[in-house]
């Protein structure tokens, strides 16, 4: 009975440090939404005098949100979608009255005429919920509808306004996503150097489940570019920051390409070992070797960090590879040469990683110093 109190108590406890964790990723998104709903708010019936202006401050809360994707592009569908659905459903129940059927065919024609122009799925959903608010609770000639495309435009300015004032460090953001990226990649090389090591199959198969498991972190590491690039962007406070953002787009796009070759090399040790093909003693450790000269690049992206001094791990492990490759007393098959070509090429991406173009990663790797 005690053990089970302690492990109800272990969960209750791991799921509170979770939740406030999340809290304390989310705190200023959070403190954006609420100023920018606020200020909404005020604009709209304060300053501008609307009796109702209920949807201003829902514009704000939705073009922020709590993440920090398209926050402007949010912000300029809500408005496209609600002046569309606002304007269908003005010209169509002037005509038509309102009624159940007049409601089922001002949503879709609304909708549909999003959907054919393109539209994003904000400018859908939009386009249709002003059309059921124009046809439910405005009656035809009423200014309510126009207000609401007001209010809308209202909080997606205070949206943007607030983002702009109350900044997000955007570094920061690109910083803890290109860490997890290159970290999972660091866990997958020293598993691949372990199945090698110990002619484990079961170990190099996980390891490929596990290297195909990467590109939602790819992708992520993608999205917290865009959304630091347009932060800087919109903040005077976080323009400085735009040289810098350029370097980490750089190492996404670099990422992406080691992680790719990754799999490749991954899915070749599993063959190797699944075949029984002689693999060179050294591959194991040159692998590993690989795993922790990214180490070495990830331990440059703090504030102080300058990645070109990961380079010499890096070209240490590609000389190492050589010397497997060209060794004749090595015994190897033909998934030897696939994967020391895929550490060469995942030693490319990390090179190009610390700031050289290809054509410099290449020379790097014939003529090291």
């Amino acid at each position: 009975m005690t053990g089970v109190v302690r492990r109800t108590s272990s969960r209750a406890r791991r799921r509170a440090e979770l939740g406030f964790r999340r809290l304390r990723a989310s705190a200023l998104p959070i403190v954006q939404c609420a100023f920018a709903a606020g200020l909404a708010l005020y604009v709209a019936g304060d300053l501008v005098g609307h009796t109702r202006p209920f949807f201003a401050p829902i514009a704000a809360v939705i073009s922020l949100g709590l993440t920090l994707n398209s926050r402007v592009r949010r912000a300029a569908e809500l408005v496209v979608g609600v002046s569309l659905g606002v304007l269908v459903g003005d010209l169509l129940i002037a005509q038509i009255g309102s009624g159940v059927w007049q409601l089922v065919l001002v949503v879709a024609l609304a909708m549909a005429i999003a959907v054919f122009t393109d539209g994003g799925t904000l400018i859908v959903a939009q386009a249709g919920a002003s059309a059921v608010l124009v046809t439910t609770l405005l009656p035809p000639g009423e200014t309510g509808g126009i207000d609401r495309c007001v209010d809308a435009l209202i909080g997606g300015a205070a949206g943007i306004l607030v983002a702009a004032v109350i900044p997000i460090n955007p570094i920061r953001i690109v910083r803890r996503e290109a860490r997890r990226a290159l970290d999972e990649l660091v866990a997958v090389l020293h598993e691949v150097a372990t199945a090698l090591r110990d002619d484990d199959r079961e170990a190099a198969s996980k390891a490929l489940d596990r290297a195909r498991d990467t590109q939602p972190m790819i992708d992520e590491l993608r999205a917290a570019v865009r959304s630091a690039s347009e932060v800087a962007s919109v903040s005077p406070l976080r323009r400085p920051r735009r040289r810098m953002l350029q370097r980490y787009r750089e190492l996404a796009e670099r990422t992406d390409y080691a992680m790719r070759n990754l799999r490749v090399l991954t899915r070749r040790a599993l063959t190797a070992l699944e075949d029984g093909e002689p693999v060179p003693s050294g591959l194991a450790d040159t692998v590993g070797e690989l795993g922790t000269a990214v180490g070495a690049l990830i331990g440059e992206l703090g504030v102080d960090g300058d990645r070109r001094r990961a380079r010499g791990a890096i070209l240490d492990v590609v000389r190492h590879a050589a010397v497997l490759a060209e060794d004749p007393g090595n015994r190897r098959g033909p998934s030897a040469a696939v994967l020391v070509a895929q550490v060469r090429s995942i030693a490319i991406d990390l090179l190009q990683a610390t700031g050289l173009d290809r054509a410099e990663a290449q020379r790097a790797l014939r003529d090291p110093p």
